[in-house]
């Protein structure tokens, strides 16, 4: 709990804050121009932060925090303290992406043209960030065959003459550098134009190779003539992905977002040398009390702290209060002077319109999407209350009973909330107490076990709900028909809990066929989202109870019943279960009908019986 005494600690200098949650987590980073100022005010009843900041306050066990030399340097060591804590009520993207570049190998004597992930003061020559890994990778495959680059990771020249020539030589994409058949000067030449093509200089290469193609076929060599023009279609392809945009040459990113409720879309088109080489749409959760321009400037520390690439000017939609700030940070993580800009008029503010224009349109279909799986989740849960004759749904709880030949039963709790998989909160058990294969015993296991477990934890913890035991679901959903489900009802009534019951019936055939719910079999639309989800939740209570299975066999720990029937070895145990298949079977047969069995002697097959009709 945060006290006056931990207010006074607070100094009248620039730094960064750490509100630290309940459970240590840290929920929240800021930076101040003075932290005693600005950290007073989230504690003053006066003060209205807002409902985000209310909610985050509400949360705050402590804070701890730490001096910098000016609101830069707090600025800085913020954005690097949201991208590592990721808090809770920090305002983030939902993903962080990484972009490909080109890499040319300048610092080689011989240099190379290879895919990069990230871009580093190394002396080396970077093209990029594109949005495209295949686009890049078609790029660099191009322009080594275009102008016989060679691949290999040898060094030279001191490799020169070690090796034989690899399969490039042999196939004309490589001009032997490995042997010392080209000069450095020569290759320099072939490197040159390589940096111009990358530079977007398309126009003398196009040329040259429809002058090969023309030559190739004049001399009846139509095999040559079709390798150029497909080389030729590469090219105009590349070229194509780099549109022109009537600027000036300059590197620019155009950063602008639309927003609706909880989700907003920021837009990027990267402008490099005054060609739009790509754009990339990122969404970011919006909290409460976020204002458009919070969020952009939310965007840009959160981007490019994780972007290796600044260009010189940045456009955005809106004027920023931290701008100014901003372009100092970033002019110091480049090297170089950024500006932040917002155009009012002409082809610039066209181009920060139509980045808007596209980060609506994204987030258009992702609202469809959304909407799409709401129905299939929401929607969902809501079709089965309304066939139940519930008010509502939001947490289901599926039971299933697997056992391995009647030994070893185990049982399996699954959790759905708002139509979704809640895995956290699914659960195993071992059953203890029955022996043999009894799935309605051991149902009744699995049930008491965990609903008194969550009825002693929301007793100590004086009724609050902390963890998932603790959460007690609105409809309960057996794997099964009527007696799964009158198992249930039993435990219910003996732990006086009132939470309605719903079997899932299969037919014949293993399909879900219907819901057992007081009695009565109630069908189901088998085109309905409701019938899917109930499929869903059937088939995951049943492939986790399969899963635990397989984790124990894997651990040595499940054998057959059979194992632990006087008489009953190898050979017999295998004829046993080839003939009957289940222990279900094998329960019903008489002791006649046991010693059937090849190799069954009649006291084995009388051992065998008893163990399914033990005398009391």
């Amino acid at each position: 709990m945060v006290t006056e005494q931990d207010l006074g600690k607070l100094p009248d200098q620039p730094g960064v804050y750490l509100m630290h949650g309940k459970n240590d987590e840290i929920i929240y980073v800021g930076k101040a121009r003075s932290l005693k100022n600005r950290v007073r005010q989230y504690f003053q009843p006066s003060h209205d932060e807002g409902l985000k900041k209310k909610q985050m306050v509400a949360n705050i066990d402590y804070f701890e925090f730490i001096v910098t030399d000016s609101e830069l340097e707090a600025l800085i060591l913020e954005c690097n303290l949201i991208k590592e804590y990721r808090p809770k009520y920090n305002t983030m993207l939902r993903d962080d992406k990484t972009y490909p570049y080109i890499e040319v190998t300048l610092t080689e004597a011989y240099p190379r043209v290879m895919f990069s992930r990230r871009m580093k003061k190394n002396g080396n020559k970077f093209f990029g960030p594109f949005t495209s890994a295949n686009a890049v990778h078609d790029t660099v495959e191009l322009v080594q065959k275009l102008y016989k680059i060679r691949t290999c990771s040898q060094k030279f020249p001191e490799s020169f003459g070690k090796n034989r020539p690899c399969l490039n030589y042999h196939i004309g994409q490589c001009l032997g550098v490995c042997q010392g058949n080209i000069s450095k000067e020569e290759y320099a030449k072939n490197v040159e134009k390589v940096i111009d093509f990358l530079n977007g200089d398309y126009f003398d290469t196009l040329k040259d190779l429809e002058a090969k193609m023309l030559s190739a076929s004049e001399e009846m060599d139509f095999e040559k003539a079709a390798l150029y023009r497909d080389l030729i279609e590469s090219v105009k392809a590349c070229a194509g992905r780099q549109k022109a945009t009537q600027l000036d040459g300059e590197d620019r990113d155009i950063i602008a977002m639309a927003a609706a409720k909880e989700d907003a879309v920021v837009q990027v088109f990267f402008i490099r040398d005054g060609k739009m080489i790509g754009r990339e749409h990122f969404f970011i959760n919006v909290r409460v009390d976020d204002t458009n321009e919070d969020l952009l400037q939310y965007f840009l520390k959160d981007y490019y702290t994780g972007t290796p690439f600044i260009p010189r000017e940045i456009f955005v939609q809106y004027d920023l209060e931290e701008a100014e700030l901003l372009e100092n940070w970033l002019t110091d993580k480049k090297g170089a002077r950024v500006y932040i800009r917002t155009p009012k008029r002409g082809s610039k503010e066209k181009l920060v319109e139509l980045a808007a224009k596209n980060a609506q349109m994204v987030l258009d279909q992702d609202r469809e999407k959304i909407k799409k799986e709401e129905g299939r989740t929401l929607g969902a849960m809501k079709e089965i209350a309304d066939m139940l004759g519930l008010p509502g749904a939001s947490r289901m709880e599926a039971f299933d009973i697997s056992n391995i030949s009647g030994f070893q039963s185990v049982g399996s709790m699954v959790v759905f909330e708002k139509g979704k998989p809640k895995r956290s909160d699914y659960r195993k058990f071992k059953i203890k107490t029955v022996e043999g294969p009894n799935d309605y015993a051991s149902m009744h296991e699995v049930l008491t076990r965990r609903f008194s477990h969550g009825l002693e934890e929301l007793e100590a913890n004086g009724g609050q709900q902390e963890d998932s035991f603790t959460k007690f679901p609105d409809i309960i959903m057996m794997d099964g028909g009527k007696g799964q489900v009158h198992i249930a009802e039993q435990v219910m009534a003996e732990l006086g809990l009132h939470i309605p019951i719903a079997g899932m019936v299969k037919d014949d055939h293993h399909r879900t066929r219907g819901l057992y719910f007081k009695d009565q079999e109630l069908p189901i639309d088998t085109h309905s989202q409701g019938f899917q989800l109930i499929t869903r939740l059937q088939d995951e209570a049943h492939r986790f109870a399969i899963e635990y299975h397989r984790s124990l066999r894997s651990k040595g720990q499940v054998h057959s019943f059979l194992d632990d029937i006087e008489g009953i070895g190898p050979a017999r145990r295998k004829a046993l279960m080839k003939k009957y298949v289940s222990a279900e079977n094998m329960a019903k047969a008489t002791i006649d009908d046991l010693k059937d069995t090849p190799s069954m002697s009649r006291e084995a097959a009388e051992n065998v019986y008893n163990y399914f009709h033990p005398v009391n």
